[in-house]
């Protein structure tokens, strides 16, 4: 899974053979991929982050990614969902951004996976996320 994921990530890059070899040498195992190519990122606070995706968890979800002390957590949803998106607190990261991913065999100091790419190309359902972040965020009485 962990080889099929890496491919997965790498098509994203501009050059993804450059990426690959450039990526296998580093000690990290993080590189800048650009999003809106194939997937765009949801990133949410943490304590909203981690329950909603602890409900979306109940069924097959896309790749999430989280920062060191888990203040955000980031979905990578469909491309084109970040420029539609409304939400307070949210920051949407589509065509134009890049952002930081780990390795999906390594770990990291700075950001690691919650959900590692499996390489399918599966990603989050930005309708399912959407009524978990509802759900979640009513339980903590509006965040």
């Amino acid at each position: 899974m962990e080889r099929t994921g890496l491919n997965w990530l790498t098509q994203a890059a501009p050059d993804p053979e450059d990426l690959r070899a450039q990526w296998e040498r580093t000690g990290l195992g993080l590189t800048l991929l650009p999003a809106g190519r194939r997937w765009d990122v949801l990133a949410v606070p943490g304590r909203l982050g981690r329950p909603a995706l602890d409900v979306l968890d109940t069924a097959p979800c896309g790749p999430v990614l989280t920062d060191s002390g888990e203040d955000h957590v980031s979905f990578l949803v469909p491309v084109g969902t970040a420029a539609r998106w409304i939400g307070t607190g949210v920051r949407c990261a589509g065509e134009g951004t890049w952002i930081v991913v780990p390795h999906p065999g390594r770990g990291s100091r700075g950001v690691r996976w919650l959900v590692p790419p499996d390489g399918s190309g599966r990603l989050n359902d930005p309708v399912l996320l959407e009524l978990a972040l509802h759900e979640e965020a009513a339980g903590l009485g509006g965040w």
